[in-house]
């Protein structure tokens, strides 16, 4: 009998609830990670006249790089509570919840405007990096020749804030993956795991089983009995013979013989003697 089986009628009620834990924890952390790819915020430089504004956007894995590393983290934890089970899985429900409460911290923190030009002068100087994060693209304002942005001598920065849904997106994503750490510490045991349909049937069988393991010497030492009869009887091991029937026609000859089957079988009497 499977674990399923095993929790009665609240198999299909721990099943759904499973499922849905798990369906929550995922779309939690990929909010998460949804939302700090977005633009949280934009950098103005403004350069001494005639030269145009440039415009630098930065987005919340360059604000708050933590919020997305640690919802990684949480997918990795989702994928361990489906491998694991009993007091394993209810330690990956621990991380999950350390991970959710420690990038809605992370989104929490405030972002001044200081640190928002100091993050886009670090893109706009490192041009491997502006191209990886799509800099480079959206700072067309003042770039001559599309050769990407330029921060001029003198030019003064300003920032804008503009991504507080995004910060509330994550907010509510790290809410439901420290919602599904601490159900996971709570309720995981009693959740199907994974190699439950491969366990053994004696491993829950009680009496069955336990009649079951005794019959199995018995009937190898019959199996044997009637294979020493059949081949003292001149029969072809080799002949492919349901094992029950040949075992029901050895059985037959020796009553026909009067012979007794606890005796040592006839031929390797005869072989030990011609050895002899």
């Amino acid at each position: 009998m499977s674990e399923q089986q095993a929790a009665g009628p609240g198999s299909a009620a721990a099943r759904r609830q499973y499922g849905l834990v798990l369906l929550a924890g995922a779309a939690g952390a990929g909010l998460v990670l949804l939302a700090v790819r977005q633009r949280w915020a934009q950098a103005v430089f403004t350069p001494p006249k005639p030269l145009a504004p440039q415009v630098v956007d930065v987005s919340g894995t360059d604000l708050v790089p933590l919020a997305g590393a640690l919802a990684l983290a949480a997918l990795a934890g989702l994928a361990a509570v489906i491998a694991t089970r009993g007091v394993v899985r209810r330690v990956a429900g621990v991380l999950i919840a350390l991970f959710g409460a420690g990038a809605g911290a992370a989104a929490a923190t405030a972002v001044t405007a200081a640190t928002v030009v100091n993050v886009a002068v670090g893109k706009i100087a490192s041009p491997q990096a502006a191209a990886a994060s799509g800099a480079a693209g959206s700072t067309t304002s003042g770039s001559s020749g599309g050769s990407g942005p330029l921060v001029v001598a003198g030019a003064t920065g300003r920032a804008i804030m503009n991504g507080t849904p995004w910060r509330v997106a994550v907010l509510v994503g790290a809410l439901l993956v420290f919602g599904v750490g601490v159900a996971t510490v709570l309720r995981g045991t009693d959740w199907p795991v994974m190699s439950a349909r491969y366990d053994a049937p004696e491993s829950h069988g009680g009496h069955a089983s336990a009649d079951s393991r005794d019959a199995r010497p018995r009937a190898r030492q019959l199996d044997a009995a009637s294979m020493w009869e059949s081949l003292s009887g001149g029969a072809d091991p080799t002949d492919q013979m349901d094992p029950q029937e040949a075992a029901a026609e050895a059985e037959e000859e020796a009553t026909a013989d009067g012979a007794d089957l606890s005796s040592p079988p006839p031929a390797a009497g005869r072989q030990r003697e011609g050895m002899a």
